[in-house]
């Protein structure tokens, strides 16, 4: 079977602008690359939750298997990204969310304001990671083991394997 192809898209203003440089992108895009996608684009957008919304809405027309987005999930008053997902995602999947904020909360209390959410639309898994890059590691960590499995289903690969 072919890969399944991965995209990443930060979301942030000062990266958008060029006034900051995005570390937590390329991590994230490493991580997939290390587990066996393809990583097929790495986007960063301003926190808009339209322009958010429309490159999501382009990789699931695309067919591409995980978008992973960094960044714009905290409380701050331009923090869209989850709103933005909400807007392209046809189910959600709270679990993938839940593990990662139960899981993080160990190491900080902040976690409990993180709003990171997943979902699926078509074929495509959305998932919305932390903006900083130690809380990608951490939050990549939580995922990794059942990434494929998810994609697999999605793909319509529902057949058990022991």
């Amino acid at each position: 079977m072919n890969p399944y192809r991965a995209a990443v898209l930060t979301v942030s203003d000062s990266s958008a602008e060029g006034r900051r440089q995005d570390t937590s992108g390329p991590l994230l895009a490493g991580l997939l690359s290390e587990l066996g996608f393809v990583v097929t684009s790495q986007t960063v957008v301003p926190d808009e939750r339209s322009q958010i919304a429309d490159v999501l809405r382009q990789h699931v027309e695309a067919g591409v298997a995980v978008v992973a987005t960094t960044g714009g999930t905290g409380l701050g008053p331009r923090d869209v990204t989850p709103e933005a997902t909400r807007d392209v995602i046809e189910r959600e999947i709270p679990g993938i969310a839940e593990a990662m904020r139960a899981e993080t909360l160990q190491k900080t209390p902040f976690a409990m304001t993180s709003r990171q959410v997943a979902g699926s639309a078509g074929r495509t898994l959305i998932v919305n990671f932390p903006g900083s890059a130690k809380a990608v590691e951490e939050c990549f960590a939580v995922v990794r083991p059942v990434l494929k499995h998810v994609v697999d289903l999605l793909m319509g690969h529902t057949e058990h394997r022991h």
